[in-house]
């Protein structure tokens, strides 16, 4: 009954060429149950279910293609083993980066119960009591600060491994705002006491509820279904094993050289870029499968956590504003009660959606830059600036043409995540194989000077619409 809602409310939501009505108020942060909208479209429709199980067959064809091949040619298996293993190389010392977060968010919980301890016994002195909020919000300040300081402190000395720095780096930011969200919400009954503080048992619950809004109560299921939660986790592991697989198969060919030899002719990186243009979208989809749906919905069933709306139907939007609000709603949502409506009274609309980006564009930048090693703003462009400017150019026009909009969307995924796959790599290979230079930073690319871009010895252009004789 839960399921058909949610059908109702998506088709009611959508108009006859396939994209979002604008609601007339903003959503309301209410929990209420209902499921992920792939989970509801998987399961009610036997068309969508076929498509799914003809990516999942596409995905397995591209694995024995190359496993086969690689084992008739050379006798070897590179089918990502051995960049899941590289990737998540060093773990113990992010699961310690990890446990030390941890235990800085665990913190806060006894720093809360005496700073509201210590505003009843002020609540009749004025003076010391403005001298205690402002000691609270230091505190929760320099909690902040730690938790976000010490590890980019540490990944910033010494490089670690990929995916175990993203892992590290994801989590940090997800404890802060999880610290924020709860001080946000507790401060006010800090003072009035007719709302009582969460208990332990709550605070526990929403450090690990895939979401980053806090309630007293959450809309829960009846029970946990195991065998649901071991498909999603081995969904997971599959993504993420597949992505090392599309690594090896086709970034490595293409840039692990990059740097080796002093000049690289034109066309050859123009073919490369481009042939990473469909691994980067299906690694895209698969990033967003992993992480909002299989991973969310797995924490959401092992906690009975019954809203599990993380996401909305972003692929069939024709307006830019609507894909960012759509594409992720968990972080969405924090962004919107704890930045953009605070903001938007004293500074206006604009300024307040500027500053959205802004922080979620920094954070974006600090997770790439920290897990590869250096700062090379490709994301920040794509999508923090090109991307902002898309939100008023696609306002309007979203609604007159809404086919050729969506189009022209996924027309930009495709060449930016094809961009991202390639000048990312280009710049850890040039890091890697170029000689050391005086020059190399942190925040410099080396790969705008090693190696050198040419064209091919006696190119000329040829008029391909030239009538030869």
């Amino acid at each position: 009954m839960a399921q058909e809602n949610v059908v109702r409310r998506h088709k009611g939501n959508q108009s006859q060429n396939g994209d979002v009505k604008r609601e007339a108020k903003p959503l309301e942060p209410e929990f209420i149950p209902r499921e992920s909208p792939l989970t509801v479209l998987i399961q009610n429709s036997l068309h969508i279910r076929a498509i799914y199980h003809i990516f999942v067959a596409i995905l397995i064809i591209l694995l024995l293609d190359t496993a086969i091949y690689d084992l008739v040619e050379s006798g070897k298996l590179n089918i990502g083993i051995k960049s899941i293993v590289y990737g998540f190389g060093n773990i113990s010392r992010g699961l310690k980066l990890w446990l030390f977060d941890l235990t800085v968010t665990f913190a806060f919980y006894p720093g809360m119960l005496l700073y509201a301890a210590g505003a009843k016994l002020l609540k009749k002195v004025p003076v010391v009591r403005k001298a205690w909020t402002m000691l609270g919000i230091l505190g929760v300040a320099a909690l902040e600060f730690i938790l976000v300081a010490i590890p980019v402190k540490d990944l910033f000395k010494e490089h670690l491994a990929l995916g175990s720095s993203v892992a590290v780096t994801c989590e940090m930011f997800r404890l802060a705002m999880k610290i924020y969200a709860m001080a946000v919400v507790c401060a006010p009954r800090c003072h009035n006491r007719s709302i009582p503080l969460p208990s332990f048992k709550q605070y526990i619950y929403f450090l690990f509820a895939p979401t980053l809004l806090y309630r007293d109560q959450y809309p829960r299921t009846k029970k946990t279904r195991w065998r649901v939660v071991m498909f999603y986790f081995m969904e997971v592991a599959a993504v993420i094993f597949y992505n090392c697989f599309l690594w090896e198969r086709f970034i490595l060919p293409n840039w692990s050289d990059y740097g080796k030899k002093p000049t690289v002719e034109a066309g050859v990186l123009v073919r490369s870029m481009f042939s990473c243009v469909l691994p980067g979208v299906i690694s895209f989809l698969c990033g967003f499968y992993v992480l909002l749906h299989a991973w969310l919905n797995a924490f959401a069933e092992i906690l009975r956590f019954a809203d599990r709306l993380f996401y909305e139907e972003w692929w069939t939007t024709s307006q830019f504003s609507r894909y960012y609000r759509a594409w992720n709603r968990v972080v969405y949502a924090w962004l919107r009660d704890h930045i953009y409506r605070p903001l938007s009274p004293r500074a206006g609309r604009a300024l307040s959606t500027l500053a959205v980006f802004l922080i979620s564009a920094i954070a974006h930048e600090v997770i790439l830059a920290l897990s590869f090693g250096f700062f090379y703003p490709v994301l920040m462009v794509e999508f923090g600036l090109l991307g902002l400017l898309m939100i008023p150019l696609t306002a309007a026009s979203g609604r007159r043409f809404p086919n050729f909009l969506n189009l022209y969307m996924w027309f930009g995924f495709f060449i930016g995540n094809g961009l991202l796959w390639s000048l990312y790599p280009m710049e850890y290979f040039a890091r890697k194989n170029c000689p050391p230079s005086e020059n190399d930073s942190f925040f410099i690319p080396k790969s705008w000077s090693c190696p050198k871009v040419i064209l091919k010895p006696n190119w000329t252009f040829q008029n391909p619409l030239e009538i030869l004789d």
